[in-house]
């Protein structure tokens, strides 16, 4: 930096001097000349002050003060080289109005003020005057490019405390102006933001993550913050920062994950969501200082081996894998409704009183049950457990993951440590199968059932929609579903009983995104598992236009012909009765509901064309009706299905009226 800028200077140097030794050897306008000299030798003082401390001047406005400064000197030398000429005939001819020589005082004066600003502006902490600096000419048509020029030469040269006033300032012109966060961003203020968030104090960190977070408000900015490092340092702050530092930074991923999803990748690549999952972890579900095992998959987490229930004689130690919601020991908090977390919890640890645990048939870990247990690890994964080599604390934290500390930090931080988590995880899974199998594959779904049970609303909120974007993924994702969600993991069912209990209650912020999920896991589900259904069709009766547009897609998930069990799936929703909730939404409901209520009716009257209940509700009737309006008959999936649904339920209820049915009713 400071070659370039020396660089930049030679030229006004040069021409300032060629100005001074022309303004000596003028032969009219003498007067004028002297004066025209006399600020050029003040300007070349404060240029070549300017070259010395060329280590601590800020670029940006340096090269754009010395590019004004540069055209000034020229237009002065050429209006002093005018003056120079000896012949009558030159004088006569050469007419040099007097306005000239005010206007290019007027234009030296600024240029040294200019410059004058800029040493003061680029000064070093202990050298700089507290006061005012003043608003140097060239920003006068643009007042806030001063503002923040001044505020990130701060965050280059100042003190720690005012380096974290000024990123404060930056927080508050980036949420104020988009512009202005474009103009921070163009001006060089993410590279000292970063180096803020890595080495200031904690004041100074946060205001340094915030800005950040608010100044990626579109993907060119955020595409601009990854070539600048940001991932890389704000994994470090997760692994190693102050609590409320981590939280900050926590969100500020989740708002550049949310403007800009291609950095989804570099993030997880940089173990951001391993870290992520052991914040959301932390004192939500206990670790058992007992049983450790390190994985040899890079991106898992490092997970406890805990048995699937106490009877089983053979526990076996799991690999991270699917499986690794087993890996769990129990929440300390139970709960007093019928489907307890704690005793789901409770049945995925191992026996406390076994001695010893085998050793996995893959992973060579040698566990050793005893009060000074410790894990001796393999050749192949001694690197990346080396974190946890030498430690022989209470409770073991994943790899690579500091808790010292946190167990110190108030309540209202922790809480709101694990709500930016789990909004990170949310932004961070959304369409990316990589980063859900990531996630999955650790103790988050576990984490997000407990959170969804006992969290903050912000935390249960935010963990809703992580799931709701996880069970999307998992929905297209057929390996996905079938390693995360398998029915018979206490996990899943710890979710998905979470999930039933919000769209239960009905009256929440988290039902919509709990209905989706349910709906994404439709297919997962057995025959036999129809509590679902019940809830979804009472969401259909008498609730917002929104809720219950959400609740025929979900169910529509679980009756459309791609359901296996679309069968078993559209007779409980007859049994439970939501026919005539369906056809009133046809008939009086909004456009949105209208739709999604036709197409999930003719699902069930393509699969259940003998049935009693839709004979009586006249469902032929209906769906010859929506055969009439146009607007539904322009969608072709729409036009098809409604074709086929009709023909059905001709060839089952055309004969003896609308009461007749099928013979398996009679």
């Amino acid at each position: 930096m400071a070659d370039i800028v020396k660089q930049i200077l030679a030229k006004p140097i040069q021409l300032a001097d060629q100005v001074v030794k022309t303004a000596d050897e003028a032969c009219s306008f003498k007067q004028d000349c002297t004066e025209l000299k006399s600020k050029t030798e003040k300007l070349a003082a404060l240029l070549r002050q300017a070259a010395r401390a060329s280590n601590d001047l800020y670029e940006r406005p340096t090269r754009r003060i010395l590019d004004d400064t540069e055209q000034v000197l020229d237009k002065a030398l050429a209006l002093v080289l005018k003056c120079r000429g000896n012949g009558l005939m030159k004088r006569v001819f050469m007419i040099i109005p007097a306005a000239a020589f005010r206007k290019m005082s007027s234009q030296l004066e600024n240029s040294i003020g200019d410059v004058s600003w800029l040493l003061r502006v680029s000064a070093p902490a202990e050298e700089r005057d507290d006061g005012y600096l003043g608003l140097p000419p060239i920003a006068a048509n643009e007042p806030i490019l001063c503002v923040i020029w001044e505020q990130i030469a701060i965050l280059y040269n100042g003190s720690v405390d005012d380096r974290s006033d000024a990123a404060a300032t930056l927080v508050s012109l980036a949420r104020d102006n988009f512009r202005y966060g474009k103009l921070i961003i163009e001006e060089g203020g993410i590279g000292p933001l970063l180096k803020l968030v890595k080495e200031g104090k904690l004041e100074g960190q946060e205001n340094a993550a915030k800005a950040i977070g608010l100044l990626g408000r579109d993907p060119e900015s955020v595409e601009y913050m990854v070539h600048a490092g940001v991932c890389s340092v704000f994994a470090k702050v997760l692994k190693e920062g102050p609590m409320k530092v981590q939280a900050v930074v926590a969100w500020a991923v989740s708002e550049l994950t949310a403007h800009y999803p291609k950095c989804q990748d570099l993030f997880a690549q940089n173990n951001i969501i391993r870290l992520l999952v052991s914040h959301l972890a932390f004192e939500t579900v206990q670790e058992h200082s007992k049983y450790a095992i390190v994985t040899n998959k890079s991106n898992s987490i490092h997970a406890v081996v805990l048995a699937s229930n106490n009877s089983d004689a053979n526990n076996r130690i799991n690999d991270g894998n699917e499986d690794d919601e087993r890996s769990l020991t129990p929440h300390p908090l139970g709960n007093k409704q019928a489907y307890k977390m704690h005793d789901v919890v409770t049945r995925t640890m191992a026996m406390k009183n076994q001695s010893t645990i085998p050793q996995g048939p893959s992973n060579g870990v040698k566990v050793n049950q005893t009060n000074n247990a410790k894990t001796d690890v393999n050749s192949n994964t001694k690197q990346t457990n080396r974190n946890h080599h030498h430690r022989h604390q209470p409770s073991i934290s994943l790899a690579g993951t500091s808790i010292k500390g946190r167990e110190q930090e108030d309540p209202a931080t922790k809480a709101y440590m694990k709500a930016m988590a789990a909004r990170a995880l949310w932004h961070l899974a959304k369409g990316n199968s990589l980063i859900c199998r990531s996630i999955t594959e650790s103790r988050a779904l576990l984490c997000f059932a407990v959170l969804l049970e006992k969290g903050p609303e912000e935390v249960q909120y935010n963990s809703a929609m992580a799931l709701m974007e996880i069970t999307a993924v998992a929905e297209k994702d057929s390996d996905l579903r079938r390693a995360a969600f398998k029915p018979n993991s206490p996990a899943c069912k710890a979710t998905v009983d979470q999930l039933l209990q919000f769209i239960e209650k009905g009256d929440s912020e988290l039902l919509i995104p709990c209905v989706k999920a349910i709906g994404n896991l439709a297919r997962t589900f057995r025959a036999t598992e129809t509590r679902m259904i019940n809830p979804l069709v009472k969401l259909l009766d008498e609730h917002e236009a929104e809720i219950s547009r959400e609740a025929c897609v979900a169910l529509t998930k679980f009756a459309c012909t791609h359901n296996y069990l679309h069968l078993d799936h559209s007779k409980a929703i007859i049994n439970n009765g939501g026919t005539k909730h369906l056809i009133q939404h046809l008939y009086f409901g909004e456009q949105g509901v209208q739709s999604s209520a036709l197409v999930l009716l003719c699902y069930i009257a393509l699969h259940v064309p003998d049935s009693k209940e839709l004979a009586q509700a006249e469902v032929l009737t209906v769906l010859e009706w929506a055969w009439k309006q146009a607007f539904w008959i322009k969608d072709e999936k729409v036009e098809t299905l409604l074709h086929e649904a009709k023909g059905r339920l001709e060839l089952y209820q055309a004969r003896g009226g609308g009461g007749g049915g099928s013979r398996r009713y009679k």
